[in-house]
């Protein structure tokens, strides 16, 4: 999933992971975004068994908004819009996640950036649009799914 609506692009020029003051982060639009997006998610009965997030500020508020479970840093989510050296073996990584989940019966949400959904299913997502994705037993990755940014 995109983290919510965060305006602009990128990050500031002084960009600190762990500083929210030198990230863009989500605007009040943003939030109301996340908190319905986790409505959607409960009015859709998706039983959730992990919340993983980048750890942007921006995705982390996302997720804890959501509420649909307790968020989890997971750096193998965390942007690469900046610095493209570490995409592949960032993807690697979340492929590998989907793959070795693929019998997992509840969701695993993971909240990221555009940048790296798109380097998984070749889709730009909206701000806070879900795309849905399982593996099958060949472990290819097949999108089944997207659930609108609201």
């Amino acid at each position: 999933m995109r983290h919510a609506i965060a305006p602009g692009t990128g990050d500031p020029a002084n960009f600190k992971l762990g500083d929210c003051s030198t990230q863009r982060n989500l605007s009040a639009q943003g939030r109301t975004q996340a908190k319905q997006i986790g409505a959607e998610f409960r009015n859709r009965n998706i039983k959730v068994a992990r919340v993983l997030s980048s750890q942007w500020c921006r995705c982390l508020e996302t997720a804890t908004l959501i509420n649909l479970g307790k968020v989890e840093p997971f750096p193998a989510l965390n942007s690469f819009f900046r610095d493209s050296s570490t995409e592949a073996t960032q993807t690697a990584t979340i492929r590998k996640l989907i793959v070795d989940n693929r019998h997992t019966k509840d969701a695993i949400i993971m909240v990221t950036h555009q940048v790296n959904i798109t380097a998984i299913t070749d889709l730009v997502p909206q701000s806070g649009e879900a795309v849905i994705l399982k593996s099958d037993r060949q472990g290819k990755i097949q999108i089944v799914g997207r659930i609108g940014g609201f």
